[in-house]
């Protein structure tokens, strides 16, 4: 299929609607055949269960071309596990996996104009979610519910190379124990809308949330995980059931120890031993590793030694081995990508 022509090299990282999508709907028990639809539009009651009790939830995944052409998908059968976590917690439905990672590879191949080509930076956005779509007015589940996929070509999220930035130690509280934070559920992100208003107000590029029960231990940030590793090497992410398990993050500690040979460790960091690591990032779909050279905690400045000029040596070979891997330079472990086309 011919490319749109379209500036992908000034691409940014933002909505561009696409030709097709992906629906399927649930009622009276089941969820119906699904379909590719033209129209971006969804018509839904005033009183849909979605409007009044936020029930959504929601998955984010990339489309890429490598270098041979083959337009591919990284670890999807990861989003249709975690989306089922989700829809679980939230009395929803789950979509059945194997038809998430149908779906998926439907509505890319329908889409495939917009994949923008090797060595542009740019990527196709993957956006699968959810909702309530019937009336409910009492607190309940909603007892209808709408399956979606659409797409939108990006840009690379850091034009001119990832620039470490400054975070800050948020006075708010992300999610609560035995709450909704290990989930992608919309309702998490709604409420730490006013948190990184507040943070980039007062200069700072994102929060480092502290877990609210004792805020003594690092949990993560409004949309991404964090990695540190420390002077002897170590690449050390944080252990907690209230965040939530990024597909970025576990890739790129398997990438650390069975590629790079480091050694690997999943547990509580707590935010006093934050001044001893060499380096630190924030892991996501979107940057893949985004590099942290400062953290403030209320005037304290905390200055990694990787500086504030380029990622750590560390964090480099971790994203470059990543992206590597979902690139197509080097080999990935099996079943990592999904070749679409």
């Amino acid at each position: 299929m011919e490319k749109k022509n379209l500036d992908w090299e000034n691409m940014g990282f933002s909505y561009m609607q696409t030709d097709k999508r992906y629906v399927a709907n649930y009622k009276d028990g089941k969820w119906d055949d699904g379909a590719l639809i033209d129209d971006p539009n969804i018509v839904m009651n005033e009183c849909a269960g979605v409007l009044q009790y936020s029930q959504s939830v929601f998955e984010g995944l990339k489309a890429y071309t490598t270098e041979d052409g083959h337009i591919v998908t990284f670890r999807p059968d990861l989003n249709a596990s975690r989306m089922v976590d989700s829809a679980k917690r939230l009395e929803m439905p789950p979509f059945p996996e194997e038809r998430f990672v149908d779906a998926v590879e439907q509505v890319v191949k329908a889409n495939a104009a917009y994949v923008p080509p090797y060595g542009s930076g740019a990527t196709l956005y993957i956006r699968p979610y959810m909702f309530g779509i019937n009336p409910v007015i009492g607190v309940k589940p909603a007892d209808e519910y709408q399956f979606r996929i659409f797409t939108t070509p990006v840009g690379p999220y850091f034009k001119g190379g990832a620039k470490p930035i400054t975070i800050c130690v948020s006075d708010f509280d992300r999610a609560a124990p035995h709450g909704t934070g290990h989930i992608k559920a919309g309702l998490n992100y709604a409420m730490s809308l006013h948190a990184i208003v507040t943070a980039h107000a007062n200069g700072f590029d994102e929060n480092m949330y502290l877990d609210s029960a004792t805020r003594t231990k690092v949990e993560e940030t409004g949309g991404a995980n964090f990695i540190f590793v420390t002077k002897d090497n170590k690449v050390v992410t944080p252990h907690s059931d209230t965040i939530l398990p990024s597909i970025t993050r576990r890739s790129i500690m398997y990438v650390a120890e069975h590629y790079l040979g480091l050694e690997v460790e999943e547990r509580d960091v707590y935010f006093d031993e934050v001044k001893d690591f060499a380096e630190c990032g924030l892991c996501g779909t979107a940057a893949v590793i985004s590099p942290v050279g400062k953290i403030v905690n209320h005037g304290e400045e905390i200055c990694l030694p990787s500086g504030m000029e380029k990622m750590g040596p560390v964090t480099q070979k971790l994203y470059d081995t990543l992206t590597g891997i979902q690139m197509g330079h080097i080999e990935a472990p099996e079943g990592w990508i999904k070749v679409i086309e």
